[in-house]
């Protein structure tokens, strides 16, 4: 039998569509024929605790520290315990599994562990989907890798995890225990990633604090030529400027600015250089938050949940949660059709549609910098503009 495991049932139920597998069972789809596609609900497994390994590291204590597992166990979530059951029974009777959820570490790892956990033996492929629109999915389908090229991806992620753990469970023991030997009576949380990242926050909150305001001048003046006027800004002298070279000396600013008042200038050096800008790259979820912050004032959880119901609903744009802002080559003979599926969408979108070319050069094609999914562009399918 050959099994398909996906992240997510939204995930499992595009990919059966585009495999053709139709018939839903308990937890999976399957054609009858020896083709089945089933989904975990992201990771189904989760590290030990340390009192998992040892009842007597329930107490927290310096002496038990540092805590490093040896070997390292894993065990079912409780809320997956039923999926994993129906995973585990596919399992046993597939020859082989295409890995099928998102193409990074994270998605590599939901996997591997299910099989590494029951054991499989079997062949392991890998079907690369950085996308979930048919197009993007029968692209991966007909691109699948051999499993043994993607299993570094599988390593990385152990690696993360297990320094995530290191650092929590050993850490956060250390500095409550010794808190609480000062009188502070608080569990003391230390992560890998989110510690030093507080660490700056706060460093720059106590800059903002503690910030004293130092006045300084700047001389701007209106330079009228033949053909216009521009302004020009005076350069102070550093004996008048502070380290940035702002002046901070106001009865010399107001000096030359008396000084220079209704004469005339010289122009003593001018240059043109030819400028060249590229066209935006488009949007990945925290650009385009970004800019629907700037624009409208809306805030991230509103853009997150406008885009994800043009993905899923409205089935108009790509997968959102990307943090890639490129687009593989494979997609660049998508383009007429995508723009024909715009302006069928909206027929005001057809006079700009129609005088874009789609065979320009364009940056935004690289495939070194797509990660798991591509930058959020619309999908090939049109649909109905009304109901959004």
């Amino acid at each position: 039998m050959d099994l398909y495991i996906c992240e997510k049932p939204s995930q499992a139920k595009d990919l059966a569509a585009s495999l053709g597998v139709s018939q839903r069972a308990d937890g999976y789809f399957h054609n009858g024929n020896g083709k089945s596609v089933t989904w975990a609900f992201g990771h189904l497994l989760e590290q030990y605790m340390p009192d998992d390994y040892d009842p007597a590291l329930k107490a927290w204590n310096t002496e038990t520290l540092p805590i490093v597992p040896s070997p390292w166990k894993m065990g079912v979530k409780k809320s997956g315990a039923k999926q994993y059951k129906i995973i585990k029974g596919l399992l046993s009777k597939a020859s082989t599994v295409y890995i099928s959820t998102d193409y990074d570490r994270e998605g590599e790892a939901i996997a591997r562990e299910l099989m590494e956990y029951c054991r499989f033996k079997g062949e392991v492929r890998r079907v690369c989907l950085t996308s979930l629109d048919p197009e993007s999915i029968s692209r991966a389908l007909h691109n699948i890798k051999m499993g043994h090229e993607t299993e570094a991806l599988y390593d990385a992620q152990i690696a993360r995890a297990r320094a995530d753990w290191l650092v929590g469970m050993n850490l956060s023991r250390l500095y409550t225990v010794l808190g609480r030997q000062t009188g502070f009576d608080q569990t003391l949380h230390i992560g890998r990633v989110i510690t030093p990242t507080v660490a700056l926050v706060a460093k720059r909150d106590n800059e903002i604090a503690n910030f004293i305001p130092s006045p300084f001048y700047e001389l701007m003046v209106k330079v009228r030529v033949q053909k216009g006027e521009f302004t020009a800004k005076w350069v102070c002298p550093e004996q008048a400027a502070d380290e940035e070279g702002r002046c901070i000396n106001k009865p010399f600013a107001e000096q030359v600015a008396h000084a220079v008042q209704g004469h005339s200038a010289v122009v003593s050096r001018a240059e043109t250089k030819p400028g060249k800008e590229s066209a935006p790259l488009p949007f990945d979820l925290t650009s385009l938050q970004q800019y629907a912050s700037r624009r409208w004032g809306y805030t991230a959880q509103e853009v997150l949940d406008a885009a994800q119901s043009l993905y899923e609903t409205h089935k108009a744009t790509t997968y959102p949660r990307t943090d890639s802002r490129y687009l593989p080559e494979s997609q660049r003979n998508d383009a007429p059709a995508i723009l024909q599926s715009m302006s069928l969408t909206d027929p005001t979108f057809a006079g700009l549609c129609a005088g874009a070319n789609p065979k320009a050069k364009a940056r935004v094609f690289n495939d070194k910098k797509v990660t798991a999914h591509h930058a959020i562009i619309p999908t090939l399918a049109s649909f109905d503009i009304s109901k959004l």
